[in-house]
């Protein structure tokens, strides 16, 4: 394709031009080829994204990052040509991570100046339209008053990203149905393997045995409650998806642990009881908000025994000095209201409650591999997918998926256990749990 000046005197640059003039060609692991021609990348790459529209360009420059990437690939308006299934699409993610993140320069002024003539004034001030990807909008809008992390928006935002479809998290999940990082006894044990060895971990650092009473918060489809039940351990999950709580109490009957476990449609914010022996707590953190860490672990201390135990499970970033916000995709489309925090900071308040630290450990690889089997899963079940929740749906969480297996595998994002006590509010009363850990890892 020739340029040929426009009227300002400045030659227009074709989007390969653009993308090698922000990035370094003989080190891009894709190769990326235009509707008008022009690539960018090594002819040899195993993986060619094909950029199909003007959208794209649009998208990118609307919304710079992951949200317009991420926009761009829903909408079709990039287009994956070779070398990856489109339903499982972690090396595209994982690949244009790079690109964006490591090798991505800042063009200088002239550069600058140039790009912008090309894309033209539409690029500036685009109006994308993405009909069937806004659908965290109307609640958003209809909650904009409210502050984040209300009970009724709490709601509102875990029923968007769970209540999809049950059948829909069959096929992505697998038999055990949960959505928790699972613990690898070994890199080649099975996904349901790694699952049922997480359940027993979590069991086992509870220090729980028949006759107990726990409490699970944000149970899900209630894995770690029938795991639980089955050793004779009184349980009670909460969750605020229907769809969870229906399928969580079905599966209750079905097995015959009616007479020990139940799940609830419940915030945990309103459970009545107290004095459990144990709580856990798995992958509920991340939708509680940073700033009411403290009444969360407050409330949960509040219905433990003294001396009981608490086990928090949850996604951390690497470090303690970032916004605990979630970045634009992820709020937009996954988890609306999502937040993380660092370990360290997840402890802190934890402690301020006056929770005191047994044991904690970071199983960030083992969350690689969980997420490497989901991908998996979906990719083998893709036209089912497709026909229960759309294409868009499908895509949506492929390319989710894909990029957290990617956060996950670069210490992006981390996975951490704190074991925490319920100290006694006597003053003076001795350790009561065992001197040295007492689960095997």
């Amino acid at each position: 394709m020739t340029s040929t000046k426009n009227r300002s005197g400045l030659v227009p640059m074709t989007i390969g031009e653009i993308i090698s003039s922000v990035a370094d060609g003989e080190k891009s692991p894709v190769r990326i080829e235009a509707y008008d021609g022009s690539s960018f990348g090594p002819e040899d790459c195993p993986l060619v994204i094909r950029i199909v529209s003007e959208e794209a360009v649009q998208q990118f420059v609307a919304a710079p990052g992951d949200l317009g990437l991420a926009r761009a690939y829903l909408t079709g308006s990039i287009e994956i040509v070779r070398g990856v299934h489109p339903a499982a699409p972690h090396d595209v993610f994982g690949a244009l991570e790079i690109l964006r993140k490591k090798m991505a320069h800042k063009p200088d002024l002239a550069t600058t100046l140039r790009i912008l003539r090309s894309v033209g004034i539409k690029a500036i001030n685009p109006n994308v339209p993405i009909p069937h990807m806004e659908i965290v909008a109307p609640w958003r809008r209809a909650l904009s008053g409210a502050g984040r992390h209300t009970k009724e928006r709490d709601s509102k935002a875990v029923s968007y990203h769970y209540d999809v479809s049950n059948k829909f998290y069959e096929w992505v999940l697998g038999p055990s149905m949960t959505y928790t990082c699972a613990c690898y006894p070994t890199a080649d044990a099975t996904l349901e393997e790694a699952q049922e060895n997480k359940y027993r971990l979590v069991f086992d650092k509870l220090g729980l045995s028949e006759g107990d009473r726990l409490l699970d918060v944000g149970c899900g489809w209630g894995g770690m409650v029938r795991y639980a039940a089955r050793r004779g351990v009184r349980v009670i999950g909460v969750t605020l998806s229907k769809e969870q709580a229906s399928w969580a109490q079905a599966a209750i009957a079905e097995e015959g642990l009616g007479d020990l476990a139940e799940v609830r449609l419940q915030d945990y914010r309103d459970v009545p009881e107290g004095e459990f022996d144990a709580i856990s707590s798995i992958g509920i953190t991340e939708h509680i908000g940073a700033e009411n860490y403290a009444a969360y672990f407050a409330k949960l201390r509040s219905m433990l025994k003294p001396g009981g135990l608490l086990l928090n499970h949850c996604i951390t970033r690497p470090e303690n000095t970032r916004t605990t916000k979630a970045g634009a995709f992820i709020d937009r489309y996954i988890f609306p209201d999502g937040e993380l925090a660092g370990a360290a900071t997840v402890q802190l308040e934890a402690e301020n409650t006056g929770f005191e630290t047994v044991h904690g450990e970071n199983l960030r690889p083992h969350y690689a591999f969980t997420l490497r089997e989901w991908c998996k899963n979906l990719e083998a079940h893709w036209d089912e997918a497709v026909e229960e929740v759309g294409m868009p749906m499908a895509k949506l969480w492929g390319l989710y998926m894909g990029a957290c297996q990617y956060a996950f595998e670069t210490n992006v994002v981390q996975l951490h256990q704190i074991l925490l006590v319920n100290l006694d509010a006597e003053k003076g009363k001795p350790w009561d749990v065992p001197l040295r850990q007492w689960w095997k890892a």
